[in-house]
């Protein structure tokens, strides 16, 4: 079996890998890491053999780590990415090539049809009734996002949001509130099967599904980087946040908000953002939390977006889409039973 894992940000990790009698043999690890002493290689090789095929990427990581011997140094790669590239080649998982994707980036629509998009056609490709899809969202109107189960009173000061234009909504993806300012924000959402990202944990599956993004907003002079779980930062400030919800069905839905421009007066007078959030950040003000793009890179949206969709075409091979008659009905229908109602809205009060 083989399998591979690109770090983000680093180096690419290949390993090769049989089964007998339930254990690990055979292991070979290659790449175009670096690694010092040469003889660290084998050391890795021997620690992964005969562990038991069922262990996750966490033991196999320590046991890559407990054999490394003193002063070791792993560039571009860690234990935890070997453990992930040995998973990857047991259940198999697929690369982004080998799936057929394509691009939608249509009209602007109000935010609760944005995320109602999101569950329709994220449910479409968890049923095989869509290819792998990469969305760029447009928006009629300025929103505060909040997280599935935020407090709505907790995170949102309502007369703040409609002094300055904000409506409210809810999306069906976890984390934290998001100012979606139409016009000063890049939103992306990623629809993808399970099997893309097996293997992987959780929380590695963010680095992963974001990887692309990060080469992107590097095309343009920003040097992005992933920090866990779910923060896209460059070393001046964050630029944006994902968040994930996957469906039984087997759909997986990948979305992020970057900024690229931002107002962050306005940011405090419509989130409540305590001092609890901020305390493991380094800062007391939201707003320097936030570094946008328009003042990294003095490039307009559009010319991001652009960069956007030719870096992932280059990595997927994907084509042109669009958003299909039923499943604009679909969304709408979902918009009415669900995003538009306050049951959705409050389900958190």
């Amino acid at each position: 079996m083989h399998g591979e894992y690109k770090v983000p940000g680093g180096k690419l990790v290949v390993v090769d890998v049989e089964v007998a009698g339930g254990r690990l043999k055979d292991f070979r690890l290659a790449g175009d890491f670096f690694l010092e002493p040469d003889s660290a290689l084998d050391d890795i090789n021997a620690a992964v053999n005969g562990l038991p095929a069922e262990s996750d990427a966490t033991v196999i990581a320590d046991a890559v780590r407990g054999a490394l011997p003193a002063g070791a140094q792993l560039l571009g790669f860690t234990p935890e990415s070997v453990g992930t590239a040995v998973r990857r080649a047991l259940v198999t998982a697929p690369g982004w090539r080998d799936f057929d994707w394509e691009i939608v980036h249509e009209k602007a629509v109000s935010p609760r049809m944005n995320l109602a998009l999101d569950e329709v056609l994220t449910s479409r490709v968890g049923e095989g009734r869509r290819r792998p899809t990469l969305r760029i969202w447009e928006w009629e109107q300025s929103a505060v996002v909040i997280g599935s189960f935020q407090s709505y009173r907790n995170e949102v000061d309502p007369e703040g949001a409609a002094r300055h234009g904000f409506d409210v909504v809810r999306r069906i993806s976890g984390g934290g509130a998001m100012l979606m300012a139409a016009g000063q924000i890049i939103t992306y959402s990623l629809y993808v099967p399970a099997s893309l990202v097996q293997g992987l944990t959780f929380a590695d599956s963010y680095a992963f599904l974001d990887d692309w993004v990060l080469q992107a907003l590097r095309s343009v002079g920003v040097d992005a980087t992933y920090q866990p779980l779910n923060d896209i930062a460059s070393p001046t400030g964050k630029i944006g946040g994902a968040a994930q919800k996957r469906l039984a069905n087997g759909g997986v839905l990948h979305h992020a908000t970057i900024s690229y421009d931002i107002d962050g007066q306005v940011m405090t007078e419509v989130l409540r953002i305590g001092r609890e959030k901020l305390s493991d950040k380094g800062t007391t003000s939201a707003a320097k939390r936030v570094d946008p793009l328009r003042t990294q890179t003095g490039l307009s949206r559009a010319e991001i977006i652009d960069s956007f969709k030719t870096t992932f075409r280059s990595l997927t091979g994907a084509e042109d889409g669009s958003i299909t008659p039923d499943e604009y009905a679909d969304a709408e229908a979902l918009v009415e039973s669900k995003f538009a109602t306050d049951a959705w809205l409050h389900r958190v009060p």
